[in-house]
């Protein structure tokens, strides 16, 4: 079997072996022995065990006594926000990741809108064909996706220019002082960690937030975003001591989480603001919360 896999952010210069057997569950040894054998191939050609991977990179495994095919992945009706001949937006659900990618199994944005038969744009990797923007797993709300290749070209632009309004909803433990502020701290993967934080070297990472409600124990606030870095609504409030309720990855506090009923972080991707990509209209699209955050905010206000 033929394992194919997007080289993702924070395997960016990584060695293959070690690469290798984080995505597969092979040890290490057995990874090297793979590449060694001329079985691992970054981008069609192969690779050394200690050859550095690319982000976006097409990683490819022989992976032997594996079975014929994988598991079909999963396949869901989203619902959808927006649609023209050059663009979808989808209402995403939580546990939707936005493409498929290491240790994944669930449903992808992605591949249930190929299942439904929409068209999209051939642009960028093939696992992320048309994704100009992602959510987390755990984030539910709004999130674009290019079916032309000229709204793809523009979109990814227009997100590089930041002229794209993004806005979401969050509940933040205890209350921000002051209400109102911007959080301007670079993000970059904490060592010998999945998680992210605020580094020296890291990415420019710009997040504006203002308090909407306040209540014991926690607040609902406004967030906008300049920059779109992985997990960075939950980082920066993090950061500030104010971790997104339901989200103890960041520090949250697992009483809160039950006390509300969560079992994810309450984050929404809320609403989108921009001029369309193709004709230029303007374009604002909002999305309601669903269920299981208006129940935990019900809680909080009672």
């Amino acid at each position: 079997m033929q394992k194919l896999v997007p080289v993702p952010d924070g395997l960016a210069g990584e060695r293959a072996d070690s690469a290798v057997a984080r995505l597969t569950g092979l040890t290490r040894t057995r990874a090297a022995e793979l590449a060694a054998a001329g079985r691992v191939r970054l981008d069609g050609a192969p690779i050394g065990k200690s050859a550095k991977l690319v982000a976006g990179a097409l990683l490819e495994i022989d992976l032997p006594g594996a079975p014929a095919s994988p598991p079909a992945e999963p396949v869901i009706d989203l619902p959808v926000a927006y649609e023209d001949a050059d663009l979808i937006v989808v209402d995403k659900p939580v546990g939707v990741a936005a493409h498929a990618g290491p240790g994944w199994e669930g449903p992808t944005v992605l591949g249930c809108l190929l299942a439904q038969g929409v068209a999209l744009a051939r642009g960028g990797p093939g696992e992320r064909r048309g994704i100009v923007q992602r959510l987390d797993v755990g984030t539910s709300g709004l999130m674009m996706v290019a079916k032309s290749e000229a709204a793809y070209s523009a979109l990814k632009q227009m997100f590089r220019d930041r002229a794209v309004s993004k806005t979401y909803h969050a509940l933040a433990q205890g209350l921000p002082d002051p209400l109102r502020g911007t959080i301007d701290g670079p993000i970059g993967r904490l060592p010998g960690a999945f998680k992210f934080g605020i580094v020296e070297g890291g990415k420019p990472s710009i997040t504006h937030y203002q308090v909407l409600e306040a209540h014991p124990g926690a607040a609902l606030l406004q967030v906008e975003l300049e920059t779109g870095r992985t997990h960075q609504i939950r980082v920066h409030l993090a950061a500030m001591g104010h971790p997104l309720a339901g989200d103890p990855f960041y520090g949250a506090d697992p009483k809160l989480a039950q006390r509300l009923g969560l079992t994810r972080q309450w984050l929404h991707a809320q609403a989108l603001e921009l001029a369309h990509p193709v004709t230029g209209l303007a374009l604002r699209l909002e999305s309601d919360y669903p269920a299981d955050l208006k129940t935990a905010l019900a809680r909080l206000r009672i």
